[in-house]
């Protein structure tokens, strides 16, 4: 069923009207008649015989189980059944001719696209080059950023909703994974940035969940002095820098993370915790050409400034 022949349906459901597929040019003409509230000039404009265009309009109203237009000599009105279908119906046509200049622009190579995965703790500031880059080689190009934990990044590549993704390791169940290695990197203690005479000791630790989700963290928690009982949990980097600057608690998260200048990131040798952060592409599966130079730029930057010491 087309996007349009769908949408039709299912704005026929909401109604409770049991109907067969709509055609789309069904759709077009009645969306036409609407606004021309004229036969004729709806014909006309969509190139059509008065006939054909009438023929057309009946038959979705048979479908549609009700007149959608009452009909006058030199100007029709849509009955209350037209008035409510308009708005799906007009979305419905709408869609559709969106859809089909965007498939002819990227058919004859004018947009692109590129869906990237990224970990809900990894910084997109330290990405903007390279996405300035990309845009400056693939005019017209846009790009769609997922976020999620290393499972639901896995579970993205696998369905093809990303081509790439920047995580920290990922489960690898599955075999068909390349993986390019980027970096290793410790976690730090996050305060604020004028926070520079705080006791960090005095304050409880706030930690995020998926930073801290990988085998043995909370031994090195636990053997770097940490309260796990007292510590405090957030499931976003968001969150989490907005109860550091309220001073709730001092903050635990990886180098990559809260890149924000209103924080200070202070390295404690004490913190044992180490996580690897590559990029991962699935083995064999064709990538578009923004994927292969996003690939070449990420993978020849210069990462040391993030690497564990």
């Amino acid at each position: 069923m087309g996007v349009v022949q769908h949408c039709a349906s299912e704005a026929a459901s909401f109604f409770g009207l049991g109907v067969s597929p709509m055609e789309m040019q069904q759709v077009r003409y009645f969306v036409a008649l609407a606004e021309t509230l004229n036969f004729t000039r709806a014909a006309e404009q969509c190139n059509v015989s008065q006939p054909a265009l009438t023929r057309a309009i009946q038959q979705l109203e048979y479908e549609l189980g009700g007149p959608l237009v009452r009909r006058e000599r030199r100007n029709s009105h849509l009955t209350d059944l037209g008035i409510r279908m308009l708005p799906f119906l007009r979305q419905c046509h709408d869609s559709a001719s969106s859809a089909k200049q965007l498939a002819t622009a990227v058919k004859k190579g004018e947009r692109s696209s590129f869906a990237l995965g990224v970990a809900g703790t990894f910084d997109i500031s330290l990405l903007l080059d390279h996405l300035a880059e990309l845009q400056r080689q693939f005019p017209g190009m846009r790009f769609r950023l997922r976020r999620g934990n290393a499972a639901q990044i896995e579970e993205m590549l696998k369905a093809g909703e990303i081509e790439l993704a920047i995580s920290e390791t990922l489960p690898q169940a599955w075999d068909r994974l390349d993986r390019y290695p980027m970096f290793t990197e410790c976690f730090d203690y996050i305060v604020g940035s004028n926070d520079d005479n705080l006791k960090i000791e005095e304050l409880p630790v706030l930690l995020h969940r998926g930073a801290l989700s990988g085998e043995g963290h909370e031994a090195h928690l636990t053997e770097a002095g940490i309260d796990l009982l007292r510590a405090h949990q957030v499931e976003s980097c968001r969150d989490l820098e907005t109860l550091v600057l309220a001073k709730v608690g001092v903050g635990i998260a990886p180098t990559s993370a809260l890149q924000s200048k209103q924080l200070q990131h202070i390295h404690c040798e004490s913190l044992k915790l180490r996580r690897d952060i590559a990029i991962y592409a699935v083995a064999g599966r064709r990538r578009s050409r923004e994927a292969s130079a996003f690939l070449s730029l990420a993978r020849s930057a210069d990462w040391s400034q993030l690497e564990a010491a």
